[in-house]
């Protein structure tokens, strides 16, 4: 059983920065891809970033265009992160980690929240 746990979340001010981590573990064959969704109160859950094994990043235009976020894996530890930085009221969410498991399909966290106050 694959399991992914989130960690990092927490109450932070504006303009403040948070790293969330996010580890897979398990009987774990090869990981394709992993990425960190999020869903405000009252919204959709939204793509943030996602990265794959060798390293090719997406990005949610609205925050890719602040260059305030950044998704990094490291591979050995099947783990993801997600550096936000200069936050703001409307990244309070709560954040879920994703990863693509080859031969076993998409996992999902438990969710980590995270909320800005202004």
């Amino acid at each position: 059983q694959v399991q992914l746990v989130e960690s990092g979340g927490g109450l932070v001010q504006a303009g403040t920065s948070l790293r969330l981590s996010c580890a897979a573990s398990g009987r774990i064959f090869d990981i394709r891809a992993m990425g960190w969704y999020r869903r405000a109160p009252g919204k959709d859950r939204e793509l943030v970033a996602t990265i794959t094994s060798g390293g090719s990043t997406t990005y949610l235009n609205s925050v890719k265009e602040r260059f305030t976020i950044t998704i990094s894996r490291d591979n050995a530890k099947n783990t993801v992160y997600l550096q936000m930085n200069s936050l703001k009221p409307e990244d309070t969410a709560v954040y879920y980690c994703n990863a693509d498991l080859i031969r076993q399909g998409v996992k999902w966290g438990q969710g980590t929240q995270v909320t800005v106050s202004s």
